[in-house]
């Protein structure tokens, strides 16, 4: 084996898999806001591949996957970022005129959001933060340069 000074280079992000509560009701949720594909078959979740399955949906713009988990021994309990697990997810768009378009669909939509948020602490970035139907935080972020 050869050992290397630095780690082999990330090519991407590839897919966001929140354990969901409802998958079906989430699946909907997921497609109709961020219109995303559906794909026509699930996958098992790994190491527990009896106790649960992941539908996964696609954005056909970008190729992001996300795989929503269904677990068998998952109480129904919302989202909480204050515990040990993920914070948030954070999808990057091209323009911060996207972000206003964003903010005009999660409002046909009828899904509460932050509206634009314009900051330059700690670094200059412009963000709409939403919560899906498990109060998983999603923000839609533009970094300027």
């Amino acid at each position: 084996m050869t050992e290397t000074s630095t780690a082999p280079a990330l090519a991407g992000f590839h897919h966001f898999s929140p354990t969901v509560s409802d998958v079906e009701a989430s699946a909907a949720w997921y497609q109709r806001v961020l219109q995303l594909d559906r794909m026509p078959v699930t996958f098992p979740h790994y190491g527990a591949e009896e106790r649960g399955y992941a539908v996964l949906l696609a954005d056909p713009r970008s190729g992001i996957l996300i795989g929503l988990h269904h677990h068998e021994d998952n109480p129904g309990q919302p989202f909480r970022e204050n515990c040990t697990g993920l914070d948030h997810i954070s999808f990057r768009v091209a323009e911060h005129a996207d972000l206003g378009a964003w903010a005009a669909w999660l409002d046909q939509q009828g899904v509460e959001h932050s509206g634009v948020i314009d900051t330059d602490s700690p670094i200059p970035y412009s963000v709409v933060v939403f919560r899906d139907p498990d109060n998983i935080q999603l923000e839609l972020i533009y970094l300027a340069g």
